[in-house]
């Protein structure tokens, strides 16, 4: 509920300079992998645990941060808010009643009056009752006030994705809906390091974004992590690896299995695989990726969400356009089928690295 100590904190917000806390702080710079030691100290964390460690920055660094939603005062279903309300209190770290179009719609209020939002919705999978709050609201705020008014403090953490047991309403992959919407932000992690770093950024970005944590990665992807404050830019892809013959292109848990099938187009079939994390879906990154499409002449997009209208169809177009004299195969997908997400047959619905592997020999025999 709303307390009284935080509608305290709202009201002078709303006269508080736009150069806020979250917006003045020029020291957030992004170092590339190889310097990342000049963060200082790092500490082995999980995705999960560096997605708290990120929102303890954020709530250290900006003193009108507040996190709220479903269970999130104890720690949350996956424990990535928890000890925030012991560290900072309960009219900081609060929870919300279940009700998704009331914890966007709340974040929304807050985000306007000049404060800093960050919503957690419980599964991507029941984000859909916020649609309006996000797509009709958040979404149009600084364009339908002519600029006058905004909610860019606003940032909503879904976990979403495969998780090897969710099924149809714990398992599915919305991106493509939000990236849809102008003045939507959609951000991806694929790992501890950038997971901190995005959505740093996504809390001090000047427009609503929605931070996808991928559920299945939450205690499975540990990295050494910076203890440090700092950001990764939104909108910039990453090459992880680079190659001659085919790009690669995913997000997200996808990264991962594109890595895997990119050693074995290696070692299998002798094809040297670029392999590219967007990271940021809206906007994404087409520089990044023509300039490597236009080097290897092949392109693989794969994502987990359904093939049909997902996010993968608005890169290939693109490329196509962009690189058409270039290419010297017809652009792949592997994605996830246009099907209700199974449960027993979760294997045969994902864009596993054999199916991968064989959109790979298709390009290079096309």
């Amino acid at each position: 509920m709303i307390t009284k100590n935080l509608i305290s904190r709202l009201r002078p917000a709303l006269v508080r300079p736009t150069t806020s806390i979250r917006h003045a702080s020029a020291h957030f710079t992004y170092v590339p992998e190889v310097a990342r030691e000049e963060y200082g100290p790092t500490s082995k964390r999980n995705l999960f645990q560096s997605i708290n460690n990120a929102m303890d920055v954020a709530l250290g660094s900006d003193r009108t941060a507040v996190i709220f939603g479903e269970d999130v005062a104890f720690g949350g279903v996956f424990r990535a808010t928890v000890n925030l309300q012991e560290k900072y209190g309960k009219d900081r770290v609060f929870n919300t009643p279940l009700c998704e179009q009331g914890i966007v719609g709340f974040g929304i209020g807050v985000a306007v009056a000049g404060s800093t939002a960050i919503a957690e919705v419980q599964f991507a999978d029941y984000i859909y009752p916020a649609f309006d709050q996000l797509v009709n609201e958040a979404a149009k705020y600084r364009y339908r006030s002519g600029n006058q008014f905004n909610c860019g403090a606003l940032t909503v953490r879904t976990p979403y994705g495969a998780v090897g047991h969710g099924a149809l309403y714990h398992s599915q992959s919305p991106e493509a809906y939000f990236a849809h919407t102008a003045g939507l932000k959609v951000v991806i992690p694929r790992g501890p390091i950038q997971a901190k770093g995005l959505l740093l950024s996504c809390i001090r970005d000047k427009n609503p974004c929605i931070f996808f944590e991928p559920k299945i990665l939450y205690r499975s992807a540990v990295e050494e992590v910076p203890n440090g404050d700092y950001e990764i830019p939104l909108g910039k892809a990453e090459i992880l690896r680079q190659g001659t013959d085919v790009t690669l292109v995913g997000y997200g848990t996808q990264i991962h299995v594109l890595k895997e099938v990119a050693d074995m187009a290696q070692e299998k079939l002798g094809v040297s695989c670029e392999v590219i994390d967007v990271q940021t879906i809206s906007p994404w990154d087409a520089e990044t990726v023509c300039n490597s499409v236009t080097k290897t002449g092949r392109l693989l997009v794969s994502h987990e969400a359904p093939i049909t209208n997902g996010f993968a169809a608005e890169i290939a177009s693109y490329v196509q356009k962009e690189c058409f004299l270039n290419l010297e195969a017809p652009v792949e997908r592997v994605c996830g089928w246009d099907t209700p997400f199974p449960h027993s047959l979760e294997p045969f619905y994902m864009p596993n690295k054999w199916r991968c592997f064989d959109a790979i020999k298709r390009l290079m025999s096309f």
